[in-house]
């Protein structure tokens, strides 16, 4: 067998197309956060957002770009002037920096959405490419809705666009309808009959309405493209985009079939999991394939027996090569700073000042006070708890009492900081979380109708923390919040704050656009 494989290039799009998960909207320092990690993973490209959609998108790509080294920092861009200027600007400071231009080439978009005419989508792929080039070299082209388009219309675009200029040919199945043997061949016909294929990166991207995300995916690997384009979890609009983590390790797995090999850390994977989980609020599933809980838990007895014997009996992977470990911290109430800093960057976290170091430093020693064991999920949340970051919150929780009793209606009373001024509000509920949802609305008055309230363990233990997930929804906006505690009512009280703050301050519209 031929032991030279090809670079499969890992397109991280969960800045972006991930973000499009109704409530997994990221503040900046939340996308930031994700691009340290992506960027220890050392995936190839991010795709670091939409910098056309909002000034906040904008400000979030090129803080992207100017600290990330070692990937390419790419934003996308519809087939306009504005669009394509925006993301030049936006990616200007980076070391590596990509445009990702796109438009719709299926008959139903040209004539519905577009309404425009065949020549004149192919005469504005070429414009977009063209003005692309003007800030980058690297230019990629997707012709959005690939899968219900003419394969002859296709040709034709792909051609004229390689001759603009473009370096990467990407091919969305954008609604998921897809299956594997279909989409293999398409991205080989594709390969063999547009001119100047050799001279391009062939890419794919792939929705999961039918489950087959990953699966089409890696058949037009076989076929011939040698970039992916995925999310950390599967995150994305509906059903989700192929899962990254899936993709690289079926590809490492499956040596013997796949002719690619990639260069990401794979033992990164399931701290880039937790991370994009805990900031978007969106839980992995438990027998979610590599990064889920159960993932490498065995219950049959015969199993077990198999994986003592022999780990290789029942299972193809290694839990510590994706990066399941049991680290502890094995710190408490008298560990120092520098022993707490060292193990924040052994995670991957980077705190922007001394002051937001010396605030997380003091409630890891309140933690530690309750807690006998503090483990890295602990940690995880500790720093992505927005009390850290004091600035722009609207609201804020200075004491909390409840009330809840066998036979009575619970009660609560909190004291909020509302704009730097002390309120106070009650409420009564059908339980301590809902008593004091509605005490805290009888102080905002915010008008946010809840959508989603979830609860998980963040470690084992009855001394745990709580990881509180909130919904909420106000003109058409949906923004998660999060909050974390050993006291899940407080927790709580944080999470719905936290998407209150949100609220109050939007930072981002959702962008006009998807491929």
């Amino acid at each position: 067998m031929n032991d030279k494989k090809d670079h499969l290039f890992i397109f991280d799009t969960t800045l972006r197309d991930g973000e499009q998960s109704p409530g997994a909207s990221m503040t900046k320092e939340e996308k930031l956060r994700v691009a340290r990690q992506l960027e220890r993973m050392q995936v190839d490209v991010i795709e670091a957002g939409f910098a056309a959609a909002s000034p906040g998108d904008f400000d979030a790509i090129q803080a992207i770009a100017r600290i990330v080294k070692g990937a390419t920092v790419c934003s996308l861009a519809r087939s306009s002037e504005n669009d394509i200027r925006r993301a030049g600007e936006a990616i200007a400071p980076a070391t590596r920096g990509r445009i990702h231009t796109f438009i719709a080439t299926s008959p139903i978009h040209m004539e519905k959405k577009l309404r425009m005419t065949p020549d004149q989508v192919v005469e504005a792929a070429v414009r977009a490419v063209q003005w692309a080039r003007e800030y980058t070299d690297d230019v990629e082209f997707s012709a959005e809705d690939a899968v219900r388009s003419e394969v002859d219309f296709l040709c034709r675009v792909f051609a004229e666009v390689i001759k603009a200029g473009a370096t990467t040919i990407n091919v969305p199945d954008t609604v998921g309808y897809s299956i594997p043997s279909v989409w293999g061949d398409l991205m080989s016909t594709l390969i063999q009959r547009v001119p100047g294929a050799d001279k391009v990166v062939w890419s794919t991207h792939c929705h999961n309405d039918l489950g087959m995300a990953v699966a089409n995916s890696l058949s037009a690997v076989l076929a011939g493209a040698r970039q992916v384009e995925c999310t950390i979890n599967g995150l994305g609009e509906r059903a989700g985009n192929a899962s990254l983590e899936e993709v690289v390790m079926a590809v490492r797995t499956r040596g013997d079939l796949f002719p690619v090999q990639t260069r990401l850390d794979a033992t990164q994977i399931v701290p880039a999991s937790k991370l994009v989980s805990q900031i978007t609020g969106y839980a992995v599933q438990p027998n979610k394939a590599v990064v889920g809980a159960n993932a490498f838990a065995h219950e049959s007895g015969i199993h077990q027996d198999g994986v003592l014997k022999h780990r290789e009996t029942y299972e193809i992977m290694r839990a510590e090569d994706v990066g399941w470990a049991q680290n502890k911290l094995v710190l408490g109430k008298h560990s120092g700073r520098n022993a707490f800093k060292s193990r924040l960057s052994a995670l991957g976290i980077v705190l922007e000042s001394e002051e937001y170091l010396n605030l997380a430093f003091a409630r890891f020693k309140e933690l530690a006070d309750k807690k006998h064991e503090i483990f890295d999920e602990d940690l995880q949340a500790l720093v992505s708890d927005e009390d850290l970051a004091t600035d722009g919150e609207y609201y804020k929780l200075s004491y909390s009492r409840v009330c809840s009793e066998t036979g009575e209606t619970p009660e609560a009373l909190v004291t909020l900081t509302v704009g730097g001024e002390e309120k106070k509000g009650a409420g009564i509920g059908s339980g301590p979380v809902d008593a004091t949802f509605k005490a805290i609305e009888s102080i905002a008055a915010s008008g946010a109708q809840l959508l989603l309230y979830s609860v998980n363990a963040i470690t084992t233990g009855t001394d745990a923390q709580g990881e509180v997930t909130v919904r909420l929804s106000r003109g058409g906006r949906i923004v998660n919040g999060n909050g974390a505690d050993t006291d899940i009512v407080i927790a709580s009280a944080k999470a719905y704050l936290n998407a209150l703050n949100k609220l109050q301050f939007p930072d981002r519209v959702d962008p006009q656009g998807d491929v």
